[in-house]
């Protein structure tokens, strides 16, 4: 499969220049036969809690990012905000042209020091899909940072995508959790961060992708037209799911003990 990783500058609140970026991305990821292309957090307006201006209460993101998918026959990660009654979800979708939507997760962990916990409810469930001979889980943001919802997804999951707006005051942070989820899980993971300024925050980016055996995978630059800056950027990797033979030449899973994890207590 070849899973392309967009590193963009998310203009702030604007959904409309963000639909437009992304379909110039996408007819370049048709140009270069790419499988998946996966955005980040929030891809069409930016880490707001600005819930009224953000939200999503028709569906309507996911129309038009599906009627991009089908005119380019290229698969989509994409994260948005769907609006509720009370508090929104953060959440993260993947579209493709065979299917439509195969996968949609709602964020389990809003970001309390952000204040993300005082406009969106965290979700409760985990979801797994199949594309491309791959089986395929998400956590957005700042879920890399809790391991247990990994090692869950892990038992079925062979790449797990996360899709951020992590800033980068922390991005020492960002790099080493995605490279020890991969070694822990031995799943590929994918990092999808955003870069640029927006809104008293910079972004590095350091989008990346891991192998199972915690190895950082090698990949090409996707070039982008004049309406991009120099530091915006696609990366594209073809990988293989060697998933089961890493696992099987060195087989950490059967050693854990998943029922005492559930129920140890800690003496002090």
């Amino acid at each position: 499969m070849r899973i392309a990783l967009a590193e963009y500058n998310i203009i702030w609140e604007d959904k409309e220049s963000n639909l437009y970026k992304l379909e110039m991305m996408m007819a370049a990821c048709n140009n270069m036969m790419v499988d998946l292309l996966l955005l980040p957090e929030m891809s069409l307006t930016g880490f707001s809690m600005n819930t009224s201006r953000t939200q999503d209460i028709s569906n309507e993101t996911i129309y038009r990012v599906d009627s991009l998918v089908r005119t380019y026959g290229v698969a989509v990660g994409v994260g948005w905000v769907m609006g509720q009654v009370d508090k929104c979800e953060n959440h993260y979708t993947i579209i493709t042209p065979e299917q439509g939507v195969i996968l949609d997760y709602a964020k389990i962990h809003p970001f309390g020091y952000a204040g993300e916990n005082n406009y969106f409810k965290g979700g409760n469930i985990l979801k797994i899909c199949e594309y491309k001979d791959f089986r395929i889980g998400a956590a957005i943001c700042y879920d890399l940072r809790f391991p247990e919802i990994f090692q869950k997804m892990s038992y079925m999951a062979d790449l797990i995508v996360v899709p951020a707006n992590w800033p980068e005051t922390r991005n020492d942070h960002w790099k080493t959790l995605l490279k020890a989820r991969a070694i822990e899980t031995q799943s590929y993971v994918a990092g999808i961060n955003c870069v640029g300024a927006m809104f008293n925050q910079y972004y590095t980016g350091d989008s990346t992708l891991y192998g199972p055996d915690g190895r950082k995978l090698s990949y090409k630059i996707i070039n982008l037209n004049k309406n991009f800056t120099q530091e915006e950027k696609i990366f594209a990797f073809d990988i293989e799911n060697n998933v089961a033979e890493i696992r099987a030449a060195f087989p950490i899973k059967p050693d854990r003990r998943e029922d005492l994890y559930r129920n140890i207590e800690v003496e002090y």
